[in-house]
């Protein structure tokens, strides 16, 4: 008994601290922005893509790798068991991935820069006030 009342007090500690409060915000706002990402994705930049391949959709690019009947999409070959290699899905994850992976790029760049000009900005602020350059000045006109 006494284990679980400590238990409880560290759970108590942590989650007054704010650990838990800031993990569940991040986990929220992970989870919009994982929306707002996904409609870039699919709404604004595969458009694009599709534009420039001249095809709608990649997902029903496939190779049928034997069998005598041919199938001209990939749901009829599904369907009958064929054996393919379904290349178009792999098309579509990886272009998806690609243009996550460059807005998250450009997002935490933003980010960086942001947070090393707050950080010139406190180096100015913190930097040596008036009477300690005078006692600096004083100190070497003594030696």
């Amino acid at each position: 008994m006494p284990q679980l009342i400590t238990m409880l007090k560290e759970f108590k500690e942590f989650a007054i601290k704010g650990n838990m409060i800031d993990m569940a915000i991040g986990i929220i706002i992970g989870g919009a922005f994982g929306t707002i990402v996904q409609s870039l994705v699919n709404d604004i930049m595969m458009p694009i893509v599709s534009g420039i391949f001249k095809a709608p959709d990649f997902s029903n690019l496939f190779i049928q790798l034997w069998g005598e009947e041919k199938y001209t999409t990939l749901s009829d070959a599904v369907a009958a068991g064929a054996p393919i290699l379904a290349y178009g899905n792999f098309i579509n994850a990886l272009i998806a991935f690609l243009i996550i992976a460059i807005t998250l790029f450009f997002l935490v760049k933003g980010i960086n820069t942001l947070k090393h000009k707050e950080e010139i900005k406190e180096q100015v602020v913190a930097g040596p006030t008036e009477l300690e350059v005078l006692q600096e000045i004083r100190d070497v006109l003594k030696k």
